[in-house]
């Protein structure tokens, strides 16, 4: 005797799914490209002078770097010694306060009524440019390469601290059952359980961060906080171009420099020693 499935089940079973509706996504795409439109329309631009872009570049890319004008570079390897010493002590500052803070930001180590003041001091920072916070620091430390680096640690600590209480909540909770288990403290569980489960990725943030202020203390010497960047602004402001050609081809290089061996550190610091180092530890 032959089984045959009633109709309705076989009309069931071969009914094509209805399509999906496409209104939310067109309805996304016509506010997002009304919101591009407005926010061009608004913008007191001459469109016209877009065409002559390529010409400007051409003719002032010629005046900088067709014939630098090197008598310029012992001080300006001088200026840009201090705009990396301005990145790196502003990124000492910003790793001596924001992990500590971070680690107070982070579930399970701080209570409640730390853990989100923390947390909303550290997105009030990072809504503050660093210029901002320069221009600011201004009036109390006048125009010296520490304000830069005050103003690079201050900045700093909101991306930082969001970086370590991230890290921290991602760290497994084994290692901190097994100290909560032998009776240790909340202080003792973020010692003996999360840092050394998070030290290699902050340290690698913090290797980072410190790349990250090398640029930005170029922008800082901009508006006086000296450095590289106050050379630069000056000989701009002189329409001296074959010296601003010069400090713009230091600047690079020093960045590229201090990027592959922030880069190789932070790699080293990640992976651990490769084999080769192991054979001469062993």
């Amino acid at each position: 005797m032959t089984l045959t499935a009633p109709a309705s089940a076989t009309r069931a079973a071969l009914a094509v799914p209805p399509k999906p509706s496409k209104l939310v996504p067109t309805l996304t795409a016509v506010v997002v490209g009304a919101v591009v439109l407005l926010s061009t329309a608004g913008l007191d631009v001459s469109w016209e002078d877009l065409l002559a872009i390529p010409g400007e570049v051409w003719h002032y890319g010629t005046l900088m770097f067709v014939d630098p004008n090197w008598e310029k570079l012992p001080r300006a390897l001088v200026e840009t010694w201090r705009s990396i010493s301005m990145a790196w002590l502003g990124a000492i500052l910003c790793v001596l306060f924001s992990i500590p803070l971070g680690m107070l930001a982070a579930r399970g180590v701080g209570p409640s009524w730390v853990r989100i003041p923390l947390r909303g001091l550290f997105a009030v920072i990072r809504a503050v440019p660093e210029v901002v916070i320069a221009l600011i620091l201004l009036t109390v430390t006048g125009l010296t390469p520490f304000t830069g680096a005050l103003a690079l640690g201050l900045a700093g600590i909101g991306t930082q601290g969001k970086w370590t209480y991230e890290t921290i909540e991602s760290v497994q909770e084994g290692a901190s059952d097994a100290v909560r288990a032998a009776g240790g403290s909340a202080a003792e569980i973020a010692r003996w359980a999360l840092w050394p489960a998070a030290a290699p990725g902050l340290m690698s943030f913090a290797l980072y961060r410190f790349e990250i202020n090398i640029r930005t203390s170029a922008v800082l010497g901009l508006i006086g906080a000296g450095g590289i960047g106050n050379m630069l602004s000056n000989y701009t402001n002189f329409r001296e171009w074959d010296t601003v050609g010069m400090l713009l081809i230091v600047v690079v290089a020093a960045t590229m420099v201090m990027d592959a061996i922030s880069g190789a550190i932070r790699r080293r610091i990640m992976e651990g020693a490769g084999t080769r180092d192991l054979g001469r530890i062993l």
